[in-house]
């Protein structure tokens, strides 16, 4: 068993997919802490709410993302969007470390925040695709599963590290030097982390199959062609994305402030078990895509993965609620190694799924609609669910409906993954 590893091209690759989601998990991990300096409502879960909406906002301008940078990258080359897509992420980055709280600035302070993240959104919204796109096509046909499984080892490389620096954060520090300014340095240093990024992109090659498509002077325009000859890829692209959003934010970003607060578990004790998981998940992404390239069909491969997630969901929530240490690191460790087979395997799915010709239209509409607007919002969702109803275990609820679209979504998929790109 050998794996090769990755040259410059691969490596600028996940640097940006580390920064993108350095930031955006970041937030997510400290949303109690965010909750009370930007809105101070008097009522936590209030405030907890309205963070995550903001967390959903950012999401939601991803499909603006997808358009714009989907459509540019099929006429101008993915690797020129992966340069301008991780610049719009860094500079809000670290102003997002220097904004004033609402004590300081009243309702200025959640405004720029909004703005601040809604620009991120907009960013991640090509982000992601256009590298995903670049490393698979650049592989060989017997590699692509291993290659695309580099652009999820660079982003949960950035959850691990976000999560990691908000569990020191809160470690180092006590609650009230956090308030009073500690919590700034993670996202200060996510700016300085961007800037290794933007070098590292200046100057990517196209990849073969973009050269090659582009030499036939393409007529057709690709945002036309998805939703006309590529519909069908589409709804499908759709359905997944949305049911491994929904899995994904329940149990690698929500699941910490769930514990937290629906048991006696202290945040940073939770976080700190989502870091330990983390830690073991990253080196499988990439095992999970070597797997799918020899020994097991994609589709198939993901079907287990979601499938597992949503069955596992209620009796694990059950035993949580419980308080157990035990219980809760067992469950976000089970969680993380079967979510480590759609974060190693999902990516390539999605490059086979469309045609070059608009590959990266079809794939950044079709994964930001499904994980901004339905997996973006899950813990706002489900955080609503919970104090409207009582119901503690509603996440788990919420998987298992988003479970049963996926498994059923995967085997309607034509898999290509013996097959050459087209």
């Amino acid at each position: 068993m050998t794996f090769h590893l990755p040259h410059k091209s691969v490596f600028a690759g996940i640097i940006g997919n580390v920064m993108e989601w350095y930031d955006f998990a970041l937030y997510g991990f400290m949303a109690i802490i965010i909750a009370k300096l930007f809105f101070p409502t008097g009522n936590l879960m209030i405030s907890v709410i309205a963070t995550y909406g903001i967390f959903a906002a950012g999401f939601l301008m991803r499909p603006i993302g997808a358009v714009f940078f989907g459509r540019m990258g099929d006429k101008i080359g993915r690797s020129r969007i992966m340069l301008i897509s991780v610049i719009m992420m860094v500079i809000p980055t670290f102003c997002l470390g220097l904004l004033p709280t609402y004590d300081k600035a009243g309702l200025i302070a959640p405004i720029l925040l909004i703005i601040i993240r809604l620009i991120q959104g907009l960013s991640v919204g090509g982000e992601f695709s256009s590298s995903a796109t670049f490393l698979v096509e650049t592989a060989s046909k017997n590699r692509r599963g291993l290659s695309g499984s580099w652009a999820n080892f660079g982003s949960t490389l950035g959850i691990l590290l976000g999560s990691g620096m908000a569990t020191l954060t809160l470690t180092l520090f006590d609650e009230t030097v956090v308030m009073a300014g500690a919590w700034r340095l993670p996202f200060l240093f996510g700016g300085l982390l961007g800037v290794l990024a933007i070098f590292l992109r200046i100057g990517l090659p196209k990849s073969e199959p973009f050269q090659n498509y582009i030499l036939k002077k393409p007529k057709e325009s690709p945002l036309k062609a998805v939703f006309t000859t590529g519909l069908k890829e589409m709804i499908q692209g759709f359905l997944f994305a949305a049911s491994y959003g929904v899995i994904y934010y329940s149990t690698m970003v929500y699941l910490p402030t769930w514990i937290s607060s629906q048991t006696s578990i202290p945040l940073k004790e939770s976080m700190l078990f989502n870091t330990i998981t983390l830690i073991i998940v990253v080196p499988l992404i990439i095992f999970a895509g070597w797997i799918s390239d020899r020994y097991i069909r994609r589709t198939h491969f993901l079907a287990l993965s979601m499938g597992f997630s949503a069955v596992l969901g209620i009796p694990a929530a059950l035993w949580m609620t419980s308080g157990s240490l035990v219980a809760a690191f067992t469950c976000q460790l089970i969680f993380g190694i079967i979510m480590a087979i759609a974060l190693g395997v999902a990516p390539t799915l999605f490059v086979e799924l469309f045609p070059t010709s608009h590959r990266l239209t079809g794939y950044s509409i079709s994964f930001n609609l499904g994980m901004g607007i339905i997996g973006g919002t899950t813990p706002m969702i489900v955080t609503w669910f919970i104090a409207t109803t009582e119901i503690t275990i509603a996440p788990a609820i919420y998987m298992l409906f988003w479970g049963i679209i996926a498994v059923i979504t995967l085997f309607w998929i034509h898999d290509r993954s013996r097959e050459p790109l087209r």
